[in-house]
């Protein structure tokens, strides 16, 4: 692990949680949920530029880019139907790392081929910051970034491994954060490569 500054309180980088059959048992579950909700190509608000990720959701709400802005909805962008439901694992994970906070409501699927990225960003089209935001790794290896509460500020950088959960709560909530890469062949677990990142969120005030 590189690190130029400490995470902010609330963060918390859990190793392993996930072993290698779990991590296995829930890529099947994906794979199904993808089956009926497509991995779509979001774009920026206004400009258009396509992400390098691919993305999709399950739960009751999911998040979505496009040129109109950011938002959470109910229904697919390109298909129309209503998300997929929410695997029992990853609820209970929610009830391991959150157990004051009221259920997850939308968990975003994005694959990241061996060459995508995500920049600094923070997590902030929910209603309330309450709860926090948990994040579950699977496949390749990812250089994670994490700061503060400004773009500017000083960051730590570490590895995100297939099976490990990272919890933004409390300061951390709003911290920004993002991947500056993917470790191609580090993992596995995909028959193709690249990494899979699951993020539950709680959208709606509890």
């Amino acid at each position: 692990m590189a690190t130029k500054a400490v995470p902010p309180e609330g963060f918390r980088l859990l190793p392993g949680i996930f072993d290698r059959d779990r991590q296995e048992a829930l890529v099947a579950l994906i794979r199904q949920i993808l089956e009926d909700a497509p991995l779509f190509q979001p774009v920026m608000p206004r400009t258009g530029k396509p992400f390098s990720v691919r993305m999709s959701n399950c739960g009751p709400l999911g998040w979505v880019s496009d040129i109109g802005g950011y938002r959470y909805q109910a229904t697919h962008p390109v298909t129309g139907r209503p998300w997929p439901a929410m695997p029992q694992m990853l609820s209970e994970l929610w009830r391991t790392v959150a157990p004051e906070s009221p259920p997850a409501e939308a968990c975003l699927i994005n694959y990241y081929a061996p060459d995508a990225k995500m920049g600094l960003h923070q997590d902030r089209d929910e209603e309330a910051f309450d709860a926090p935001v948990v994040s579950v790794s699977l496949g390749d290896t990812a250089t994670f970034r994490v700061g503060g509460t400004s773009r500017k500020g000083p960051t730590a950088s570490m590895r995100l491994a297939s099976g490990d959960v990272v919890v933004l709560g409390g300061e951390a909530r709003l911290a920004y954060h993002g991947i500056d890469r993917i470790l191609k062949g580090s993992s596995t677990l995909l028959k193709n490569g690249g990494r899979i990142n699951l993020t539950l969120r709680r959208v709606t005030k509890g």
